[in-house]
């Protein structure tokens, strides 16, 4: 499948990491790592397990700060921000957990609801539906309204996540390992969504994973981490088209190519 092109605005940056770098104890995590996620792009990190991609996210949450260097978002430096001021910004960032992150208690709606009525306390129980119908209209899953999770397959339940992730209509979505544990079929249809999300709604995403076919079908920009650092950048045909032995038995254990 081709990725739709969609007008990307780089001279709006929107995620702004420079020189940061993070270390747990005398393992060196991030070494001094610079990186730009502009406005409507769909940005790939890619790298092994343990190699940083997940603590990226949380230093731009806010959620660890960096031992050096600095983080704006959204025109806001993350760690120079009080918690009000850190509550305000995430409100702007969608974030999609591997997991799904669902209550099992709860049906797919009052899923949806909860972070709604968390965050916008004035609306009306009329706009409350329109929005929750709207946005799994949006990921194809409106028959599942009155469902429970355990009901749902790993597919229906990553889209339901993402739903409820979409509802407060962020700026930036972040992806965590966005296929992981999904059969090919349903990989294919989660990537595709991402494209739609990034159409529809006009995020700015940053997807972390370690699925080539993945990072090939949603990538605008690819970056790789490689020993603590961004070596290699660009397509997906630029970053493999390399000798470098760190990156080369990667494609080969990782990637199929799709008919």
């Amino acid at each position: 499948m081709i990725k739709s092109k969609v007008d990307i605005n780089y001279d709006e940056v929107v995620i702004d990491v420079r020189g940061v770098s993070k270390s747990f104890g005398d393992l060196h995590v991030l070494r001094g790592v610079d990186l730009k996620l502009y406005d409507r792009e769909n940005l790939v990190v890619l790298g092994r397990s343990g190699t940083g991609k997940s603590v990226l996210i949380k230093l731009i949450t806010g959620l660890l700060k960096p031992d050096a260097g600095e983080i704006d978002v959204l025109g806001q430096v993350v760690n120079q921000l009080n918690d009000r001021e850190l509550r305000a910004l995430r409100q702007r960032i969608g974030f999609s957990f591997q997991n799904s992150a669902l209550y099992d208690s709860m049906t797919v709606r009052e899923n949806l609801e909860f972070p709604l009525v968390r965050n916008k306390r004035n609306l009306t129980r009329m706009e409350i539906n329109k929005e929750v119908e709207d946005v799994l209209d949006g990921v194809g899953l409106l028959q599942t309204i009155n469902q429970m999770p355990s009901e749902l397959s790993g597919g229906q339940r990553k889209r339901i996540g993402i739903a409820r992730t979409l509802i407060l209509r962020p700026d930036i979505m972040l992806y965590d390992e966005p296929t992981a544990g999904l059969d090919p079929i349903t990989c294919l249809d989660i990537n595709g969504l991402i494209n739609e999300v990034q159409e529809r709604y006009n995020t700015s995403s940053i997807i972390i994973t370690h699925d080539l076919a993945c990072a090939k079908m949603v990538g605008d920009r690819i970056v790789m981490l490689l020993d603590g650092k961004f070596e290699r950048q660009g397509t997906f045909e630029d970053i493999f088209d390399t000798d470098d032995a760190r990156v080369k038995p990667f494609y080969d254990y990782n990637f199929t190519e799709e008919n």
